[in-house]
């Protein structure tokens, strides 16, 4: 017997599975017949996919329900996030917004005053919007003047969306200005809020889903006119890997338009509106450029934000009067040692946000890139902005790390002063656990920096365990955010892992190419190497490591399960990608495209396919044990691909339960309740400790350092 099976958790014990018929599905391409047994639960409405995904939920919830530390955890979760919290507040026509959540509320309210200092009242409440919570506030955007906000509002917490206009001061909503087909609208005001640029889609129906970004159109809706007669500023491109979007400057001059290919390059043209000319005329700025662009507007200038040239970032100031490349301006260059995050003209000065090694750094620059000062961060973490208004000295950011909840900061950007805003409340006790910065070799060499957190006084003998965390794709940066959520993890002696795996954003945009299309694979391997590290280092044995991912974090421990199935104890799999030969057929697959390629073309179809989770379970692998998480309401990640995945799995693993838990009227983010997210995360903690199963006590040491980061230089 082996010391793995030795070990072996009660909770390995797999109930009985729904069966899982299969069919005689494959199809040839590019010369190599693909098999595709499972096809048939592709068809999420058909009434035998139904009662298949009600019966296979069933099974999960009983199983989960029978854990020993279900209950606990559901009661540590509870007081975790059933705290107060606020948002950074948002100055508008002299009005001043922000979203407040008691801590006995489900979903936070949106609220307003006059001034800074007036009494505070709620604009809306999401919690009243329905009464089983399955209505949701999506992007909220007040007029410059303060007396209107446009607002999504989302069914089932999907991406799918319906755009609606209040009256600040009454309160009332507006019957005429509802548009429909909202998904990626976003209000770009005029200056005297008497309409809004917004991007468009058909509704749901009206042509085929997986082509519908490609149907995406810029359009003018003027307050009080019934939608159906907007404006078409900028038509349809027909292309359903592209995004649309438009951003109108705050003095209502300059409509700048930008296509976002994937995410491999944007396009940006603009118009001139107070130039009668040119008010109906789309001039290039960049168009067919492999790089990234985006765009602030302030005074006449364009500060533009580049990786062109550059891939860690630098930003340009534009004359749009001459707008030919040769007259740009460099006012941030490029740096070796910290990737540029974002810039934005705040209080009259350029903002610019900075990651270094994956951590936050704020500069106040002048507009011409003189730098003033950098800001004084509590800590090193993560920082939410900063955000303010372009001629207003006061700015905002927030500021959290693994170990420190999220602070909200004010500060004037002409001398730097700052004052705390709001602390969140949570009962925690951090002072017993130390945030560790190191670097470790991937397959290739490349060095790859991991964030560990734990208890100061763990001792590294393997009888740890670990939750690894991963992402690793569309430019997400993996940086030092607080979650209460992991508190009742490291409470259990647990080790947290996070590793800054490629195809994030943290180093640079050479450092996503390393990580997507061709190179795809880089991300699995900078992943399993993580994981190898730990056990070598003895923070934990594989009978004591778990993985977690979702969407694209999702397709990560798809595929280092199936690569690596000898080297994990179980697998959290949240609303995932796992068939990558047939992704752009559903939801919004099309639009990633650019991330992962077409199985249409014959490269990237054999890079797919050679990686893609769902045709690489081999029927009689010892598989972890795994708990695949989805949505019924998912638009963005069809749950197809969690329906395919358990059936191949609980067909061919001889490991632990294989369990699909499907939340109801909720989409890719879960349900916008916090009892659903205390439920969720109760069920994937209880399955983790279950299946990792209790060793002796560890032996504990003194106290160490300070709970800080230590990078390798410092230890």
């Amino acid at each position: 017997m082996t010391a793995r099976a030795a070990e072996e958790p009660a909770a390995s014990v797999r109930p009985e599975y729904p069966p899982s018929r299969t069919v005689d599905a494959a199809e040839t391409l590019h010369g190599e017949t693909v098999a595709d047994p499972y096809r048939w639960l592709e068809e999420g409405k058909s009434p035998e996919v139904q009662a298949w995904m009600e019966a296979q939920d069933g099974v999960t919830r009983r199983f989960l329900a029978r854990l020993p530390e279900r209950e606990p955890l559901a009661r540590r979760l509870r007081e975790l996030f059933y705290v107060d919290s606020v948002s950074a507040p948002l100055r508008r026509g002299g009005r001043t917004f922000l979203t407040r959540r008691k801590g006995s509320q489900e979903k936070a309210i949106v609220c307003w005053k006059e001034g800074k200092a007036g009494e505070e009242k709620v604009l809306f409440d999401p919690n009243a919007w329905s009464d089983d919570g399955n209505v949701s506030l999506g992007d909220w955007s007040p007029s410059w003047d303060g007396t209107k906000v446009a607002y999504q509002v989302h069914r089932n917490n999907s991406d799918e969306a319906t755009l609606h206009v209040i009256d600040v001061a009454s309160g009332r909503v507006s019957a005429v200005d509802v548009i429909e087909g909202a998904k990626y609208a976003s209000a770009s005001w005029t200056p005297s809020g008497d309409g809004f640029y917004y991007t468009w889609l058909p509704p749901l129906g009206k042509v085929p889903e997986a082509e519908r970004p490609g149907w995406a159109e810029v359009r003018f809706h003027r307050l009080g006119e019934e939608p159906a007669r907007d404006r078409v500023v900028h038509a349809r491109t027909g292309d359903p890997t592209a995004f649309l979007g438009a951003s109108l400057s705050r003095d209502g001059r300059w409509l700048v338009l930008s296509v976002q290919h994937g995410w491999t390059s944007t396009d940006v043209l603009f118009r001139d509106l107070h130039d009668p000319a040119h008010e109906d005329r789309w001039t290039p700025l960049v168009v067919g450029i492999l790089a990234h662009f985006s765009v602030d507007v302030f005074r006449d200038r364009f500060y533009v934000t580049t990786d062109d040239g550059a891939p860690r970032g630098r930003v340009w100031e534009v004359d749009p009067l001459h707008p030919a490349r040769k007259a740009w301006r460099e006012v941030v260059p490029e740096r070796a040692d910290a990737t540029l995050a974002g810039a934005a003209v705040l209080g009259g000065r350029l903002v610019v946000g900075l990651l270094r090694n994956a951590s936050s750094r704020v500069e106040v620059r002048e507009r011409d890139g003189r730098l003033l000062r950098e800001l004084p961060l509590p800590g090193l973490g993560s920082v939410g902005g900063p955000t303010g208004d372009p001629e207003d000295d006061e700015a905002f950011y927030s500021f959290e790390s693994y170990t420190t909840p999220r602070e909200i900061w004010s500060f004037s950007v002409a001398t730097g002063r700052q004052e705390l805003f709001a602390r969140l409340p949570v009962p925690v006790e951090t002072e017993p656990y130390v945030v560790e910065q190191v670097f470790y070799p991937s397959k290739d060499g490349t060095r790859v920096s991991m964030f560990l957190v734990h208890r100061k006084d763990l001792v590294k003998d393997g009888s740890a365990r670990c939750l690894l965390y991963g992402y690793g794709g569309f430019q997400a940066s993996e940086t030092p955010v607080f979650a209460a959520s992991l508190f009742p993890w490291l409470e259990r002696g647990g080790v947290f892992a996070a590793p800054n795996l490629r195809g994030g954003g943290e180093y640079g945009e050479a450092w996503h190419r390393d990580g997507m299309l061709l190179a795809k694979q880089n991300v699995f391997d900078d992943f399993v190497a993580a994981a190898g590290w730990l056990v070598e280092e003895r923070y934990t044995r594989p009978s004591r490591l778990v993985i977690r991912g979702g969407s694209n974090g999702g397709l990560l421990v798809g595929a280092a399960m199936t690569q690596r199935p000898d080297l994990f104890a179980a697998v959290l799999c949240g609303v995932p990608l796992l068939d990558m030969v047939r992704y752009p057929l559903f939801g919004s697959g099309k639009t990633w495209v650019s991330e992962y390629g077409s199985p249409d073309d014959p490269a990237p179809f054999k890079a797919l396919l050679a990686y893609s989770p769902y045709h690489h379970v081999t029927r009689g692998t010892r598989y972890p044990a795994l708990l695949l998480l989805s949505a019924d309401s998912d638009d963005r990640v069809d749950p197809m691909h969690a329906r395919k995945f358990a059936a191949a799995v609980q067909a061919a693993s001889t490991g632990g339960p294989v369990l699909l838990r499907i939340e109801r009227n909720a989409g890719h983010g879960g349900a916008d309740m916090i009892k659903a997210s205390v439920e969720s995360r109760a069920d994937e903690y209880a399955f983790a400790l279950a299946l990792t199963p209790d060793l002796p006590a560890p032996r504990r040491k003194g106290p160490s350092g300070p709970d800080t980061l230590r990078r390798p230089e410092e230890r």
